[in-house]
């Protein structure tokens, strides 16, 4: 896995994307961390994504032993995961895959999905990886899959890579397959206080839907579904969160 560090000690902040995404996204949250978190920090592709390598099947369950690998079984960690990320976060809490985790928080997580979401995404998950001529073309559908503005084509460069004939995806599109998490199961299993979260605004994740798991889940006003890319300063109250 691609993984990207920085800072000095204990917790570990380990930082997971949403699906279609890579460890960019957090870049301007990265960059605020050293007047905000005492400990150091990691990010990573997530298998399949960016400059990761794929798996042979995506369960959230394989995810999250892919990132444990990459995770010291000696530190603390406290984990902050956008959608798919945060599921894959909410998982290694149940101390499964043998790393330590003291804190969660899950960030914008789909909690009910449609039949038809869902056979959507079992068709995307078929489909072959496309190859554009152009480069500008693989950019906007890259950030089109990652639900990122114009604006933030430079965190979508990680997402796409030149092959023979023009551009494609780093996303294996078998990662849509994923399919939908069990949030009830996976909370219960959880050895670690769990934070949920979403912007004001995200139609992914609406705070009734949160409600719902979580009595109190944390709404950042005026913020959509990729809140931690438009104010990463908003995010800044979730690592407080972590960090206690």
């Amino acid at each position: 896995m691609y993984v990207e560090h920085g800072g000095d000690g204990d917790p570990v902040l380990v930082l997971l994307h949403g699906l279609g995404a890579t460890a960019a996204v957090w870049n301007g949250l990265v960059e605020l961390l050293p007047a905000h978190w005492s400990g150091s920090w990691l990010a990573a592709d997530l298998p399949g994504h960016g400059r990761s390598d794929p798996l042979p099947r995506y369960t959230f369950g394989s995810l999250a032993a892919a990132v444990s690998e990459v995770l010291d079984p000696a530190r603390r960690h406290a984990i902050l995961g956008h959608s798919l990320g945060g599921v894959v976060a909410i998982a290694l809490s149940s101390g499964w895959f043998g790393v330590p985790v003291s804190a969660v928080c899950g960030l914008g997580i789909k909690v009910r999905w449609t039949d038809a979401e869902l056979a959507k995404s079992a068709e995307l998950a078929a489909r072959p990886n496309r190859v554009y001529d152009a480069r500008d073309e693989a950019l906007t559908r890259a950030l089109r899959v990652a639900g990122l503005a114009s604006s933030d084509a430079h965190l979508a460069d990680p997402g796409i890579r030149p092959v023979d004939g023009g551009w494609q995806l780093a996303l294996d599109p078998a990662a849509f397959g994923v399919g939908a998490p069990d949030l009830p199961s996976l909370l219960t299993a959880a050895r670690a206080p769990i934070v949920l979260a979403a912007g004001e605004h995200d139609p992914m994740s609406p705070a009734d839907h949160l409600r719902a798991l979580q009595p109190q889940p944390v709404i950042l006003p005026g913020l959509g579904h990729n809140a931690h890319v438009d104010d990463p300063s908003a995010v800044l109250a979730l690592l407080d969160r972590l960090h206690g």
